[in-house]
């Protein structure tokens, strides 16, 4: 073991299937091991990247019922880990972390991360009362805070009121060397084995991503033509979904396929991708789908669909909530096989901008403190 390594412990409430999991399963398992000796604090082992925890990291397991009361339970493991840096992943826990890092007394490097936006359509006026004085007095003790897009890190600079030197904009490490051979993986559902085109959607079932304007989108593809949707990711609203395809009558062509830890096998067989959200931080299954040369549908949500799609270039952005526009633009999609070459091909090269090793470089720079 080499005695000058950086102690980084990462801090992520859970290991889930969401995006900033992922983030964080891409960081314990390509940080420099000569640079870097990672560790992770959970409240709970469990879900469904748990698993992927790289063998060489120590994980502590806080024990705790709720995020809120976490606090005390992550300074102890500042304390006792002795860390050089503490770098929480996920935008709910940061008040968490930063809380932690007080009550430790910790003189360690504080780096919070923010993944999406912090005014959203799924969260209340009260919460927004409430979160963002308590962030902007928080976030005041981080050494730095990352923004997973541009957008995000305007936010945080105008609601925050953090100076812009605090905030430094890192892209999520999406596109790495593996992405070819796992899209390349069997896929066993027969309807990849068909002529009639297969649509993706890639989320958790949560109110943000607008399951329902999807839905209703598909709706209006299928009355115009054969097609089929394939959508992959769990959450509360799977009985909801399910209640809504009874009654738009897309049993037959909607398949609920929940969480599955290989999407690009799924993503480079379909024809094209659709993308609902109301609000996001920096869309990972839409780069990654891109990255496979699926065309992509999305709305142009606040933030980091513009970010990543030029429309009518490499994809297609449309009003957020207005189905009939995703339907339109899906429909110019699959009746136009040249579109949709050429789509795919730009998508491929706009893709490299989210490599692994790109975003990676600029994580360990944010780690350090160095120059990005």
């Amino acid at each position: 073991m080499t005695p000058d390594r950086l102690r980084v412990l990462f801090f992520a409430p859970t290991l889930g299937d969401g995006g900033a999991d992922r983030v964080v399963i891409a960081l314990l398992r390509h940080l420099d091991r000569s640079r870097f000796r990672p560790a992770l604090a959970v409240m709970r082992r469990e879900g469904a990247l748990a698993g992927e925890v790289p063998a060489d990291v120590e994980l502590h397991e806080l024990g705790t019922p709720r995020l809120a009361v976490s606090a005390p339970a992550l300074a102890r493991v500042v304390r006792a880990t002795r860390a050089d840096v503490v770098f929480s992943t996920h935008g709910g826990s940061n008040i968490i972390a930063a809380l932690a890092h007080a009550l430790a007394r910790s003189r360690a490097r504080l780096i919070l991360s923010e993944r999406s936006a912090l005014v959203r359509a799924d969260r209340s006026a009260l919460r927004r009362a409430l979160e963002i004085p308590a962030k902007r007095w928080t976030y005041r003790r981080a050494d730095l805070v990352t923004a997973v897009s541009a957008g995000v890190a305007r936010q945080l600079a105008s609601l925050l009121r953090l100076a812009e030197a605090k905030i430094r904009v890192v892209y999520n490490p999406m596109v790495d060397d593996e992405l070819g051979a796992r899209a390349a993986e069997r896929v066993d559902h027969p309807w990849f084995g068909e002529t009639t085109p297969v649509i993706v959607a890639v989320g958790r079932l949560v109110a943000i991503k607008d399951y329902p304007t999807l839905l209703r989108a598909f709706a209006a593809i299928r009355a115009a033509r054969p097609a089929r949707l394939v959508v992959l990711g769990d959450g509360p609203l799977r009985g909801e979904l399910e209640r809504d395809l009874r009654e738009l009558g897309l049993e037959r062509d909607v398949a609920l396929l929940g969480f599955d830890q290989n999407p690009f096998k799924f993503m480079a067989r379909a024809q094209l991708l659709i993308h609902a959200s109301r609000a996001e931080g920096l869309p990972g299954a839409m780069i990654q789908a891109m990255a496979c040369g699926t065309p992509v549908v999305s709305t142009d949500c606040d933030f980091g669909p513009r970010e990543v799609i030029t429309s009518g270039k490499d994809g297609f952005l449309v009003e957020v909530g207005d189905a009939g526009a995703l339907a339109r633009r899906a429909l110019e999609l699959l009746g136009d096989r040249a579109l949709a070459q050429r789509m795919s091909s730009e998508a491929r090269r706009s893709a490299q901008r989210f490599t692994t090793a790109a975003a990676l470089a600029r994580y360990q720079a944010a780690i350090t403190g160095e120059a990005a």
